[in-house]
């Protein structure tokens, strides 16, 4: 019909065309002509509405024919839904877990069904309302629309808290925390982890693990002693903590964290990205790993002395031990806030160790300004310089100073001496024998003086077979032998040959009994004075006491007994005399007196400490 018109058009225009060569007889004829053509205008327009209108029915009718089958299955969904509400409500996780996750996994797929296709149908059904408005036969469909908002809403409001959805999801959380505790059921743990992440709750699922497994961490760090670790007067006995700490930090490297780690890595590596070594460093941080760390840093923010050198090598020893451990554990980039620490503590530990071995002989030094012992024996600094040496040079510090020295020299770009610890050990020994002779003059006696060099001199001698003895060599131990006899005979001189032995052997009348009577009363004073005097000096050593008693017999009593068999004869004239006889020439009473009551003394008993 809508070519029909358009034909008749085109032939009512040819029409007028021809029309306008008939002259003015045809006018009346032209104006009814144009005013039929100026009718056909809204007719057209009118008939293209017909046409496009019956063309809607069409395109309706196809929409109705691809939409109609979904739409007939929602209904049929809706009635599955309520179906499995009620069989996730009778239902709970932890005794029939996969039939629990079976039926969870349905009721997503409904929902899903529900909000995808219920809003294809309200949107199809909203063009048909456009198009049709006002049309009672579809006025119907309305209803339908309404009903279909409120099914496609029951997604969301299930997903909700308090929903359906929400509520059987709250419960697997319930369960896997559970099973975060116990860590036997990693298929479990998966297939829960699966289904909160298909809801969008894996980041509860990684915030759940870490708080359990942090707890647990805790509890088991807690069972080791770590009270110690928060004691901020740890430098009273910090030897003891070190120990401690040593064997603290591999149990916990080596058993609680790899285990964390090794669990971490199962629980989450299946999700396909690096969350689980974020869970681990978090772990890691907040059950109290960076407290060992902490620990270290506070023992090297002591103040620096020697003792605290061996407290750094053992610092530095243990984390040399576990580097491989800690580059395992906490090697990836989420451990970054675990790594600077300790790069930090092993800088700060070789970097003092290295400060406070180059301090040593200027601390030995420093301690000349003291005085020497009141006794003659040898300072408490020697014997500490001394041992303390031998510790470092021993098997549990060498090899690790000698690495410390390196490290710090490599990292200031210098090349390591092999010689430099052999240099460091003789210039602190140096130090030593010039704080001795500083000391010894100290002494307003001579004889204690000499005795004061003879005793550290043998100190020195008797390194022969230690690791300092073998580092200083055979050349600086026998000079020290040498200058321990030197000594041992200047004492003996200024001693006993130039106050005993002389009121002895002086010549004389010795027929006279007042000659003689006085001789043995002024050795005898001589001796009270001398055994007065020495009585609190100390020979420290014990094969140098023998040595010197033996001096004593060979020459001191060897001279009295002569004496004494020569005052027989006067005994024998004047009985009287005999009083002055107080040590017979057998018993060697003279020797024992002043061997066992004046030099057998300990010098730990009068000696203090030297502070360093």
């Amino acid at each position: 019909m809508a070519k029909n018109l358009e034909a008749a058009r085109n032939l009512l225009k040819a029409s007028l065309d021809k029309s306008k060569q008939v002259g003015i007889e045809l006018d009346e004829t032209g104006s009814r002509l144009r005013e039929i053509n100026q009718r056909l205008v809204p007719l057209e327009v009118e008939f293209r509405e017909v046409y496009n209108h019956r063309t809607t029915y069409v395109r309706v009718k196809n929409q109705v024919d691809c939409v109609i089958g979904p739409i007939a299955a929602i209904p049929r969904v809706y009635k599955a839904i309520i179906e499995l509400e009620k069989a996730i409500a009778f239902s709970e996780p932890h005794t029939e877990l996969f039939s629990y996750l079976f039926l969870i996994r349905r009721l997503e797929e409904g929902l899903k069904f529900l909000g995808s296709h219920s809003l294809l149908a309200i949107r199809w059904l909203e063009g048909v309302f456009e198009l049709f408005e006002g049309d009672e036969l579809l006025m119907n469909l309305k209803d339908s629309s309404g009903v279909l908002k409120k099914l496609h809403g029951m997604e969301e409001s299930c997903h909700i808290q308090g929903g359906l959805l929400s509520n059987a999801l709250d419960k697997l959380e319930i369960e896997l925390g559970k099973l975060f505790a116990l860590t036997s059921s990693l298929g479990e743990i998966h297939a829960i982890m699966e289904r909160l992440k298909a809801n969008g709750r894996l980041e509860k699922c990684v915030s759940l693990f870490v708080e359990i497994r942090v707890s647990i961490a805790k509890r088991r760090l807690q069972a080791l002693g770590l009270d110690y670790l928060d004691d901020v007067k740890i430098s009273n006995n910090v030897e003891i903590y070190i120990e401690q700490w040593s064997m603290h930090l591999e149990l916990a490297l080596k058993q609680i964290f790899d285990h964390e780690y090794k669990l971490s890595k199962k629980v989450f590596e299946k999700i396909g990205s690096n969350i689980w070594m974020t869970c681990f460093a978090r772990i890691s941080i907040e059950s109290g790993i960076l407290s060992f760390i902490q620990f270290g840093n506070e023992v090297a923010n002591m103040k620096n002395d020697p003792i605290k050198l061996l407290t750094l090598l053992d610092i530095f020893k243990v984390l040399n031990n576990l580097r491989m451990d800690f580059n395992r554990l906490y090697g990836s980039s989420a451990c970054i806030e675990i790594q600077n620490p300790i790069r930090d503590l092993v800088k700060r530990v070789v970097e003092n160790a290295y400060d406070i071995f180059q301090q040593l002989p200027f601390q030995v030094g420093s301690q000349r300004r003291f005085s020497p012992p009141q006794d003659g024996s040898v300072p408490r600094l020697v014997k500490f310089i001394t041992n303390y040496c031998n510790q470092l040079l021993g098997e549990d510090y060498k090899a690790t100073l000698i690495e410390v020295l390196t490290i710090n020299q490599q990292w200031k770009q210098e090349i390591y001496e092999e010689n430099l610890l052999s240099i460091q050990f003789h210039n602190i020994m140096k130090e030593i024998g010039l704080n001795l002779d500083s000391w010894s003059k100290a002494y307003s006696d001579t004889s204690l003086s000499y005795l004061f060099m003879m005793n550290n001199h043998c100190h020195f001698t008797n390194l022969r077979g230690t690791n300092l003895g073998d580092m200083m060599g055979e050349t600086w131990l026998t000079s020290h032998d040498q200058y321990k006899d030197y000594y041992a005979t200047l004492y003996f001189k200024e001693t006993w040959e130039k106050t005993l032995l002389p009121l002895l052997t002086q010549k004389g009348t010795t027929s006279l009994i007042s000659v003689s009577i006085s001789r043995l009363k002024a050795f005898n004073e001589a001796f009270k004075e001398s055994y007065e005097k020495q009585s609190n000096w100390v020979i420290s050593d014990e094969n140098l006491r023998q040595k010197m008693r033996g001096i004593l017999v060979e020459k001191v009593v060897t001279t009295y007994r002569c004496y004494i068999q020569s005052y027989k004869a006067l005994v024998e004239q004047d009985s009287s005399a005999g009083k002055y006889v107080k040590h017979t020439e057998n018993s060697l009473e003279i020797v024992n007196v002043f061997y066992y009551s004046v030099l057998n003394k300990c010098s730990e008993n009068f000696v203090k400490y030297f502070n360093l």
